[in-house]
């Protein structure tokens, strides 16, 4: 980002785990955006044509497309190890590694509370479920995301072999209304998010029908 006074200050990207026990741990902002992202979106249709559903009604959609979002993210330790920041020069990049890790972890305290249900002789014994996870990139991309697994590459140590440096691979599946509750807070949050695109959309649309109509009369 430039140092001239007048630049706009740039939003960061942030990966937030709805964890009422614990918030602080799993709110991970992006140390520095990424500079690519990949989204792919796949329909949502009844059938294909080799159906005759899929051939009788070609344009029925059952939801909104799946999508699924690929960003990489870099952490870096050097800016934090140059000013002396203990937690840097004890951790290193650990603690925002951590973070992210602790998306896929099953709470400790719910661990050891079906193990003492277990040694009790309970026999229903109900899996733990994930805080939702919320990808944050912009006031208009705001998505519920599912985050199945990453990978993540330490690429430089300090002298007790604490990360400082890492590049992690992620891919998000968006959580969609298809997929949740309508109690779930993901549920709002996608909708809003689909209004948002909309009236982009519209927006564009408008635009486009200006220019087309400015080219016209020229020809």
């Amino acid at each position: 980002m430039s140092a001239f006074p007048g630049s706009p200050r740039l939003l960061k990207g942030a990966l937030v785990g709805t964890d009422p026990a614990n918030p602080f741990a799993s709110v991970i902002v992006f140390q520095y955006n990424p500079e690519r992202m990949t989204r792919r979106l796949t329909a949502r249709s009844v059938g294909g044509y080799e159906d005759a559903g899929g051939r009788s009604e070609p344009f029925r959609l059952t939801g909104p497309p799946q999508e699924a979002i690929t960003v990489n993210v870099e952490l870096d330790a050097a800016d934090q190890l140059e000013t002396a920041d203990p937690l840097a020069v004890v951790s290193g990049v650990s603690p925002a590694l951590s973070a992210l890790e602790m998306l896929l972890y099953p709470k400790s305290s719910v661990v050891i509370a079906n193990t003492v249900l277990a040694e009790l002789g309970n026999i229903e014994i109900i899996p733990p479920q994930a805080p939702l996870t919320v990808f944050v990139w912009g006031p208009q991309r705001v998505l519920p995301v599912r985050l199945t697994g990453f990978t993540i590459t330490e690429e430089a140590y300090d002298t007790a072999l604490n990360p400082i440096q890492a590049k992690v691979d992620l891919t998000l599946n968006v959580l969609s209304y298809s997929d949740l509750k309508r109690s779930d807070p993901g549920y709002s949050l996608f909708l809003a998010y689909q209004i948002a695109k909309e009236l982009n959309a519209t927006a564009g649309a408008a635009r486009s029908v200006q220019n087309l109509g400015t080219a016209l009369k020229i020809v």
